[in-house]
């Protein structure tokens, strides 16, 4: 019998202990303190459940925010947020305003995060403490897909029936300007204000001006003879003995490029290390390689090995070119390649006096004229293939003002992640304004 006594007293020991600890476990807390919030995922808005938010504890009345703004155009009417707490809490309030609301926490609440100030109150789980905060949660306000032009210079100089190019070297934009009668140059450090260098020395009066290249200096050819300048204005003429130049190319792969004839037939030639001759890259040219009129651009492809682009132009004999010439450099044949990639996408247009340049990983062409000479009913073509294939882009989000019209010849340059535009002609004059557009992305 006592044996039995004692062990009922050791029952009921344990018993009382495990009731002990239980009691113990659910003691109330002092703590009132919010841990993290996030949101759930919503298909329509793809980064409300990303956004991050930071919890500030202050004294008076804590701050929580999301550092990162979100997407713009996210809304946050209608979220359902998630609030974790690092005890678990007597009560938490929402208090939304404008109109004022109140309600307590659920844990199944659709909140409207637009009516602000919005606070939450918590309260611990004894009653003793109360903590407050104020809930910020901020979306874009700019559209980051949306392109923004601007005009920045109305005139460079009088407007006039002048062939015209801008190019950038010597960390300032350099304007030739030909008026059929003579040169003119222009310079500027940022599009907006120009001075006026007068006329240059040792460039022929009837200059092909939108053939000019830049590299570690100006180089032009026409007439047989390479012509060089290191700031534009004071020009050296080289006549050319073997290679006869027709036109200057672009500055690609560390060498300034240009079409020149060697015998009967038209090559791919560069200029030599001496800076004054020209070397045959061993390339014969097609007769439907434009030698007037195209447009050029070098980029970085996607396997980071440097291309250059000569789109339309005309051919020696005149006649407009619908082509978009590509010129790799392979490495392990020691030789340059090229391809016109519009055997495969016929449906490009023949077309002349346009101009193109390589920003946000994609081909951006402005402006140009048709085959019969009419401008191209499109002022900007987008290529996001490195040339393959060329859309108009989506005016509500890059549209160049309705002032700006249709224009061939123009000169486009990318500087600072801006593309500039500048001049060009119409159907009736040669503009002589500067526009300035960047994608609101481009710097976040």
């Amino acid at each position: 019998m006592k044996h039995l006594f004692n062990i009922f007293l050791l029952v009921t020991v344990i018993f009382l202990s495990a009731c002990g600890s239980k009691e113990e476990t659910s003691t109330s807390s002092s703590v009132a303190q919010l841990k993290a919030l996030t949101f759930k995922a919503d298909s329509r808005y793809p980064g409300l459940s990303k956004a991050v938010f930071t919890i500030e504890e202050r004294l008076d009345t804590g701050l929580v925010y999301n550092k990162d703004s979100m997407l713009f155009g996210t809304a946050l009417d209608s979220v359902v947020p998630s609030f974790k707490f690092v005890t678990t809490p007597g009560s938490a309030m929402i208090h939304l305003s404008n109109p004022d609301t109140s309600f307590y926490l659920s844990g199944n609440d659709v909140i409207d995060f637009t009516r602000l100030p919005i606070y939450l109150t918590i309260t611990s789980s004894d009653g003793s403490t109360k903590k407050v905060y104020e809930i910020c949660a901020t979306v874009h306000q700019v559209d980051p897909d949306l392109f923004v032009w601007q005009q920045v210079c109305e005139h460079v100089y009088p407007e006039n029936d002048s062939e015209q190019q801008v190019l950038w070297l010597n960390d300032q934009f350099t304007l030739f300007a030909n008026n059929g009668f003579a040169n003119h140059v222009y310079t500027s450090s940022d599009a907006v204000t120009w001075q006026d260098k007068g006329e240059p020395t040792g460039l022929p009066t009837n200059c092909r001006l939108r053939t000019i290249v830049a590299a570690d200096r100006f180089y032009y050819a026409a007439d047989s003879v390479l012509y060089t300048s290191a700031d534009g204005l004071s020009w050296a003429a080289y006549p050319q003995t073997s290679l006869y130049p027709h036109t200057m190319l672009m500055a690609f792969n560390d060498k300034v490029w240009a079409v020149a004839q060697e015998g009967d037939d038209m090559q791919l030639a560069s200029v030599g290390a001496d800076g004054i001759s020209l070397e045959s890259a061993e390339v014969t040219l097609p007769k439907d390689f434009p030698i007037s009129g195209f447009a050029s651009v070098v980029f970085e492809n996607k396997s980071y090995r440097p291309r250059a682009m000569v789109l339309g132009g005309f051919a020696i004999d005149g006649t407009p070119l619908n082509s978009r010439w590509s010129i790799e450099y392979s490495a392990a044949k020691g030789e340059y390649r090229l391809q016109n990639l519009t055997i495969e996408q016929p449906e490009f247009t023949s077309l002349t006096g346009a101009s193109i340049v390589w920003y946000n990983h994609q081909l951006f062409m402005f402006g140009g004229a048709t085959k019969d000479m009419k401008l191209h009913a499109l002022p900007i073509l987008i290529s996001e293939d490195e040339g393959m294939n060329w859309v108009a882009p989506d005016t509500l989000k890059n549209s160049l003002p309705s002032v700006y019209g249709l224009r061939q010849k123009q000169s486009a340059i990318v500087k600072d992640n801006y593309i500039y535009l500048f001049g060009g002609q119409n159907a009736s004059i040669t503009r002589t304004d500067v526009y300035r557009g960047k994608l609101n992305s481009i710097d976040w």
